[in-house]
């Protein structure tokens, strides 16, 4: 078996301490993590090599950011998303993890969109063409394959405490929905929901106005899986528990486990 989490920390500085707790917990085989907020060099990776985890980084000073950590061989590693060579937000890295199933795995950190309408509403949608654009190759390809991360959407109405407050975020906006929609329509498996069904279940609680408290919360982190990889799905779930943490991100974990 092997497991496989996604994980925005909102820092590498402000987390680390928290990020080496979990790993330790949890011990994923591998960890796409998020919003790291680092460049590379300052990137902490000794600390996971120590682990046994091997380390690739995407950095960007104070913003964006994304890291792979793996205790399986990183092959073919490519740290931007194709179709725009101008953009130097750091938000994509994949790599194939030689295991006994080799799986290429890709790591996301898909822009908020906000405020709308605007500028930064126009690269989200943008963005996701060229993750659409990404998703049908790796579709193509007939391999086993996913893409995880923060997408910054809200899919459906039960994957928010409250959507009335998100009606015209750029998370919920119809335009995002229908991009999501569109590259889970090329075949793709959403993980979290294969295994799970119904309300009440987050993976994000904002810091302002007792989100947490008043579990008032969204799930915007998901694997989307080709039907190579679907079909090596055993499990997926949310860490919950982590938000209530000292000094937590504002997301949580999210797994997934393969019979390898």
């Amino acid at each position: 078996m092997v497991k496989i989490a996604s994980f925005n920390i909102n820092g590498i500085k402000a987390r680390t301490n928290a990020l080496m707790t979990w790993l330790g917990e949890e011990k994923p085989d591998v960890a796409l993590l998020q919003e790291i907020k680092s460049v590379g060099e300052n990137f902490p990776s000794d600390l996971f090599e120590n682990l046994g985890y091997n380390v690739e980084v995407s950095g960007q000073k104070s913003f964006n950011g994304v890291a792979i950590l793996s205790k399986f061989p990183l092959e073919d590693i490519v740290c931007q998303l194709p179709g725009d060579t101008n953009d130097d937000q750091a938000r994509w890295i994949e790599a194939t993890i030689v295991c006994d199933q080799s799986i290429r795995i890709c790591n996301l950190y898909l822009p908020n969109g906000n405020p709308t309408p605007g500028p930064k509403y126009e690269y989200k949608l943008s963005w996701m063409d060229r993750l659409y654009d990404r998703a049908k190759d790796l579709i193509n390809s007939e391999i086993p394959a996913l893409m995880a991360g923060d997408y910054n959407i809200i899919p459906q109405d039960e994957d928010a405490a409250n959507i009335n407050t998100w009606q015209k975020d750029a998370l919920f906006l119809p335009e995002s929905r229908t991009a999501f929609r569109k590259i889970i329509n090329l075949g793709f498996t959403e993980a979290f929901r294969a295994k799970n069904a119904g309300p009440g279940h987050y993976s994000f609680w904002d810091y302002q106005a007792g989100a947490w408290d008043r579990d008032d919360g969204v799930r915007i982190d998901h694997f989307l899986l080709t039907p190579q990889c679907a079909d090596l799905l055993k499990d997926c779930q949310i860490d919950k528990h982590i938000r209530a943490r000292e000094k937590p991100s504002d997301h949580v974990p999210i797994w997934i486990e393969l019979d390898i």
